[in-house]
């Protein structure tokens, strides 16, 4: 079995959350329980978050955490992120095969033979929903549209002892669909109220342009090309050493999705897209570092923010 990644400090806090009762273990890396006060204090996050984007105009939508295995596929996350998505299978054989695939799992044997893949897939990235769903209304209205899809659960196949980098996790994702004007100004905008946001709450944030983890050769030229084009940005607080951890992105399609799912502007124009992730788990972890594991003892100010 290969070595699951985390440095010494990372696991040192992972320890201690579950000493304390924050986190509950599970037995497989990347995968927690949330006790009373750490899901407490994500609630009153994502209550902040729905609260920030639906006073400046937000269309609420929210999904399962299950996305339709034809629209991962159009999505062409299969060839930039293999190696993080997860798809789900499930059992379709006779008495014979149920009674072998229980047995096999009885020992925690390989019974995957006995299992088929199914039309679902597990949620990679919260915002992949709303691009079809939006398409299939027809030509957007004037101005286009801004939709708050919420806190839903995702998966990415990366198991690490640093509780920051989950395999599941809520990513509060908000998506601005219009003229590519308008969506590079409403990137810039919620890059910086998210930045504000994050240091009202007494952390340590920076904006810095990023990319994403594309898979093999082609995976590196596209960093790059999203790098120098910026079209990821990302806020970064201190969480464990070595480095700052990413706690919100910020990405600009261009007319990607507006191609892949024929998103229509009002005059007929291809629609571009972008897209803002907050990460619940990390933006919490970041909290409970910087102010402490016992949030009761949190300073006023920030206490203030999530418990008004």
């Amino acid at each position: 079995m290969a070595d699951i990644p985390g440095t010494v400090e990372q696991r040192e806090l992972l320890e201690s959350l579950l000493d304390a009762g924050l986190l509950i273990r599970t037995g497989v890396p990347g995968v927690y329980g949330h006790g009373a006060r750490f899901e407490e204090v994500r609630a009153r996050l994502d209550a902040r978050l729905t609260a920030e984007a639906s006073a400046r105009g937000a269309e609420p939508l929210r999904f399962p955490p299950v996305l339709p295995r034809r629209q991962l596929e159009e999505s062409g996350y299969l060839s930039s992120f293999p190696h993080l998505a997860g798809s789900i299978f499930s059992f379709e054989g006779d008495e014979a095969a149920a009674a072998e695939q229980a047995e096999r799992a009885a020992h925690h044997e390989d019974w995957s033979e006995h299992q088929r893949m199914t039309e679902l897939t597990l949620m990679p990235a919260a915002c992949y929903p709303v691009y079809p769903a939006i398409a299939a209304r027809g030509p957007l209205p004037d101005g286009g549209l801004f939709i708050d899809a919420g806190g839903s659960w995702v998966f990415r196949h990366e198991p690490s002892d640093d509780p920051a980098r989950r395999q599941i996790f809520h990513q509060h994702e908000l998506v601005r669909i219009g003229e590519p004007d308008a969506v590079v100004a409403w990137r810039e905008e919620w890059s910086q109220l998210g930045l504000s946001l994050l240091r009202t709450l007494g952390l340590d944030a920076e904006l810095d342009v990023a990319n994403d983890p594309f898979f093999g050769r082609r995976g590196r030229m596209l960093a790059r090309s999203q790098r120098e084009q910026a079209l990821k940005l990302e806020i970064q607080v201190p969480i464990t050493a070595p480095s700052p951890t990413a706690v919100a992105s910020f990405n600009h399609h261009l007319d990607h999705f507006g191609q892949t799912h024929g998103i229509r502007l009002a005059d007929g124009d291809v629609a571009h897209t972008a897209c803002l992730g907050f990460g619940h788990e990390r933006i919490v972890l970041a909290l409970l570092v910087t102010h402490g594991l016992d949030p009761d003892a949190w300073p006023e100010g920030v206490r203030a923010e999530l418990w008004p």
